[in-house]
């Protein structure tokens, strides 16, 4: 029987690990509303992808963790946002002051046009993806929707990012995996791959780090 994430997140193995994980705790602490807030912000740390002043969009952002982090990066000293955050999600999300938030799917044209509004016909800066599938326990299907996610989200910076843009997606080491490190490569001058400290050692998610279009 295929195991649902609902039906993994009951299970009480899972329950234990995740009250017992320090990143969980420490997100807590810090007021993020998920622990996957570390991974950016090693990711940040590392390759300085986001900057007061640019425009940043987060694809997937429910429940808003990620988007936290953007919000500070790109706060002046006055408390004010020096740049433009965007969040789009097809999930609800509560609302974060200074982030502009979008739901419904990024691929329907309601969407595009709110977008396009909210850019008012610039580029952006930075294009964040941390979606993921709903995961059914089969691993090949798994894949599948990952890889779909992953490729749609790499349309949408092919699009939207500006030459010198970055581009910071979660992928599935597995079936299509090193397919796409190469569709990213044939598009970006720079590709590297990370493992933040706060992605489970057991998971086969990694990121992909991508910079300047050809």
């Amino acid at each position: 029987m295929p195991v649902s994430e609902k039906k993994l997140r009951s299970n009480p193995a899972w329950i234990k690990r995740h009250i017992n994980d320090p990143f969980v705790k420490q997100s807590v602490k810090d007021g993020y509303r998920a622990r996957s807030v570390y991974k950016l912000i090693e990711l940040n740390d590392k390759d300085k992808i986001i900057k007061k002043g640019m425009t940043v969009v987060d694809l997937g952002a429910a429940p808003g963790s990620w988007s936290q982090v953007v919000k500070e990066k790109l706060m002046g000293p006055d408390g004010k946002i020096q740049g433009r955050a965007i969040a789009l999600d097809i999930l609800p999300m509560d609302p974060i002051e200074g982030v502009n938030f979008i739901q419904g799917d990024f691929r329907e044209q309601e969407v595009a046009d709110q977008l396009t509004e909210l850019l008012q016909g610039e580029k952006v800066d930075v294009v964040l993806s941390d979606m993921a599938p709903n995961l059914s326990g089969v691993a090949a299907a798994d894949a599948a929707r990952c890889l779909l996610l992953n490729e749609l989200a790499l349309d949408f910076a092919k699009e939207n990012l500006k030459k010198n843009g970055a581009f910071v997606c979660k992928v599935f080491q597995g079936s299509g995996y090193s397919q796409f490190v190469e569709q990213c490569k044939k598009l970006f001058k720079k590709v590297a791959s990370r493992k933040p400290e706060a992605s489970r050692t057991s998971s086969a998610e990694v990121y992909i780090v991508a910079r300047d279009l050809k």
